[in-house]
């Protein structure tokens, strides 16, 4: 599916302190961001340690994806896991195509062994054991950028059980902040945007460096891009000004820019579900770069997962109308409907993943043969 619009859309930029400040009032910024004409996105600035982390640890990426193949699949690959754990490339699929455009090194950054033995038996994806790289100071930038930007992502949750209290009387006082404070549930990415080779179809090259998705869970940290030269590892200015992450909203579809000295937190359907409708999650994409040969260009980025466990139950608010929450849902055909995957209230949140990975399989399968007509 084709963009239409590359208009940068600004997004909405918070203070630290302001979040630090449990008594800051950030309602205002919060609904400009998350609400139903918002794009499902907050910058925070200031976050302390966070821009230092981030240079520390996100060229590491190149290293990283630039080891021997021999090397990542012997000692980094984790398929009992079905590769929540470690290097992961050509593991996920497009529709029914392995997916070489992007390489992914998952790792959690609360604890090497999450959860209790319980819980590491009965949700073994959710809970799967860190493997690392035998390279220098990586694990340490690893956890301590995750770290940074998981404490963020829990600090803004009493914001927004604020919020949403105010909006929903029924909605329980700290609802959110008690269900993720503490959790061992959070997944960081770091991702490697390989070059796009030139004879890639040209949709494929604008639109689906990573394609359309809502983000599945509750809150998501995102530490922004950076760009490298392929070859050489050097960071980069990206020459390519239609590059990027795209939104889709009630507006219109955009490009959005979050500024280099500040983290993000992207709005989850689980999010949107527990409120009632109150936030909505947007459907978005990243769009491949044009490059050369001769100076290819990648891009890094660091999504950093943070929910409830697997067990929560996905419950509207006492009293709420189901389609209030299926009413804040961006319209689009690029994702699969939220009433398809999240069939009844009460819910949990494992299932919800499990059938929403289901359905995201045979969606894409759709579109790529729409693609192919």
């Amino acid at each position: 599916m084709s963009i239409k619009n590359d208009t940068i859309e600004p997004v909405v930029i918070i203070d630290w302190k302001d979040v630090a400040a449990s008594e800051a009032s950030l309602q205002n910024d919060l609904l400009k961001a998350f609400g139903r004409d918002g794009t499902g996105i907050i910058a925070i600035r200031n976050v302390p340690g966070f821009v230092e982390a981030k240079r520390a640890f996100l060229p590491l990426a190149h290293t990283l994806a630039t080891l021997p193949v021999d090397l990542l699949e012997a000692t980094l690959t984790d398929p009992d896991s079905l590769y929540n754990a470690g290097w992961s490339h050509g593991k996920e699929k497009l529709g029914d195509q392995p997916d070489f455009a992007k390489g992914s090194f998952y790792f959690n950054p609360v604890t090497d062994l999450p959860g209790t033995e319980e819980d590491r038996i009965k949700y073994p994806l959710s809970y799967p054991k860190n493997v690392w790289p035998d390279i220098p100071e990586f694990k340490e930038r690893a956890m301590r950028i995750g770290c940074i930007m998981k404490d963020a992502v829990i600090a803004l949750t009493r914001h927004l059980d604020t919020l949403a209290q105010s909006q929903k009387t029924a909605y329980p006082p700290s609802f959110l902040h008690n269900a993720m404070n503490g959790t061992e549930k959070v997944k960081a990415r770091l991702l490697y945007y390989f070059p796009l080779e030139s004879d890639q179809p040209q949709q494929q090259k604008k639109d689906f460096w990573i394609g359309w998705h809502n983000d599945s869970g509750f809150l998501t940290a995102l530490a922004g891009d950076l760009y490298v030269n392929h070859i050489t590892g050097t960071v980069v200015e990206c020459p390519d000004p239609h590059a990027g992450l795209y939104v889709a909203t009630r507006r219109g579809t955009f490009r959005v820019e979050i500024p280099p000295d500040c983290m993000a937190v992207q709005m989850g359907e689980c999010t949107q579900i527990v409120s009632g409708g109150v936030f909505s999650a947007t459907p978005h994409c990243v769009r491949g770069i044009s490059s050369s040969k001769e100076q290819p260009i990648a891009r890094v980025s660091l999504p950093c997962f943070v929910d409830t466990p697997p067990s929560f139950p996905l419950c509207v608010p006492r009293g709420c109308d189901l389609q209030e929450v299926m009413d804040a849902t961006v319209p689009s055909d690029r994702v699969p409907p939220l009433e398809k995957r999240w069939t009844k209230d009460g819910m949990s949140f494992g299932d919800f993943l499990t059938k929403t990975f289901s359905l995201y399989y045979s969606w894409n399968q759709k579109d790529r043969g729409q693609a192919d007509n």
